[in-house]
């Protein structure tokens, strides 16, 4: 009798460890990232979550799918460009799934997938530029990535939202050149510069000129302002002459005095003579 007892506590106990494991195969929780696409012997069901569902266990079969942004290195490629230059050059790419029954129908691995299109895209893509575009206009060279990727993974359920290009590695040989260059280009614009400078002042000189050359008040004033430059040295001597409109008022108010012409053998006014 016990034995009989025993042998069917057994088989209970094995008919609870067997429904334990198929509830607990039943039961998915699917996270708020994430979706779960559920094939029915082998048709296509569709996506479920997030949260709690049952499936059939031994029929269903369920592969979740993250929906996060996955960001992607892609490894440095070597790139001719169009004008024979060879440079290395990575990336980095953001992408999501948009569409998890597509991801998993359409595709083996959409990360992969996509992984190997950026590479072959990137190539592509910077072999039909130039040196230059590809150092000035990179955001231009981004969004045409962007747009070539999206394009390819778009039938995957995958959306490629951005492509930068992060490093670009130049020979050495071109780094030297290119310093060369910039170097140049910096000494032709300070000559231009300076050259401007030049004709400005040239031109400012000539106004000058012709305006203290309308005006003779304005030429007696520059002689004074220059005797006053030269006075602040301490160690020059300056002979003043007296100018000779004051002579000529001396010359002319002797005549009105004495009734007699003043002799015409007066020594005229002389510049100033400096001394060291």
């Amino acid at each position: 009798m016990s034995g009989i007892l025993s042998s069917a506590g057994i088989s209970i106990l094995i008919l609870v460890i067997l429904a334990f494991i198929l509830v607990t195969s039943a039961v998915k929780v699917v996270q708020e990232y994430e979706r779960g696409v559920i094939f029915r012997l082998g048709r296509l069901i569709g996506a479920k979550g997030p949260g709690l569902f049952f499936i059939i266990p031994g029929i269903d079969r369920m592969m979740k799918i993250d929906l996060r942004v996955i960001t992607m290195d892609v490894p440095a490629q070597e790139v001719i460009t169009r004008d024979n230059v060879t440079v290395k050059v990575n990336a980095v790419i953001y992408f999501k799934v948009m569409d998890p029954n597509m991801a998993v129908v359409k595709v083996l691995d959409y990360i992969r997938a996509t992984s190997q299109i950026a590479q072959t895209t990137l190539r592509a893509v910077l072999g039909q530029s130039d040196l230059d575009e590809l150092l000035a206009q990179r955001d231009k060279i981004n969004r045409h990535l962007q747009e070539i990727i999206d394009e390819q993974t778009e039938p995957w359920g995958v959306k490629v939202s951005v492509v930068e290009v992060k490093d670009v590695e130049l020979p050495q040989s071109m780094q030297r050149a290119m310093a060369k260059q910039a170097e140049a280009e910096r000494e032709k614009r300070a000559k231009v510069i300076h050259a401007q400078g030049e004709f400005d002042a040239s031109a400012r000189l000539a106004d000058a000129a012709d305006m203290l050359n309308r005006s003779s008040t304005a030429l007696q004033l520059r002689y004074l302002q220059t005797l006053t430059e030269i006075a602040v040295e301490k160690n020059s001597t300056i002979i003043f002459p007296v100018p000779i409109d004051m002579v000529t008022a001396l010359m002319q108010g002797s005549v009105n005095r004495d009734g007699h012409a003043p002799p015409s053998n007066l020594p005229q006014a002389k510049p100033p003579i400096t001394t060291e």
